[in-house]
């Protein structure tokens, strides 16, 4: 019995719809199969499972949601949204709930969220990515300034890493299009770009 008084008082009501609206899925639809969290390449490192993730949408569950390191630790690689029987982009509402939770200032992994602005920094400099640039960026950012050097010259000799940044033949002004509408966006609805 307290247990059931416990969920019902950490239920947010909107949270369900306020995730449906962002991520433009029904999440509603998510009926527990656990395809999701069966193919999930990164499920070994998540403290709630994808399927959880979802469940836990559902039930209005925004705090512990929102607070969980799945969240930061999720690869994008949308092997789970392909597996849904009922055809629910999951990796889109992973992307809404980091977003929702970065805006809510929980960062429960903030060594992904430095990697993620380094990744990004160089995507909008370059208009692609730059591996060498993001390694420095996030080694700068995360005072991590021995991380992975040793593995540089084993890269470097196999052509695995460009000193110099690829420059689509567009150059980065198309991608600084793309981040300058997105920070509008986000000053606009008072989200942390």
């Amino acid at each position: 019995m307290n247990d059931t008084v416990d969920l019902n008082r950490m239920r947010d009501t909107a949270f369900t719809a306020q995730v449906e609206a962002l991520s433009g899925q029904n999440i509603s639809a998510c009926y527990q199969c656990g395809n999701c969290t069966a193919g999930c390449p990164a499920g070994f490192a998540y403290d709630v499972q994808v399927s959880q993730i979802m469940r836990g949408v559902q039930l209005g569950l925004k705090d512990r949601v929102l607070r969980s390191r799945s969240l930061w630790m999720c690869l994008s690689c949308s092997t789970c949204s392909q597996r849904c029987p009922n055809n629910i982009d999951v990796a889109a509402v992973m992307e809404t709930l980091r977003h929702m939770a970065r805006k809510a200032g929980i960062v429960s992994v903030p060594k992904m969220e430095k990697f993620w602005l380094s990744f990004l920094n160089t995507v909008r400099l370059f208009g692609r990515s730059h591996e060498i640039g993001t390694m420095v960026l996030y080694m700068l950012r995360s005072l991590r300034l021995h991380t992975d050097v040793d593995l540089a010259p084993t890269a470097l000799a196999k052509g695995k890493l460009g000193l110099l940044p690829h420059i689509p033949p567009g150059g980065a002004e198309p991608v600084e299009r793309i981040f300058t509408r997105y920070k509008e966006r986000a000053q606009r609805e008072g989200v942390r770009p």
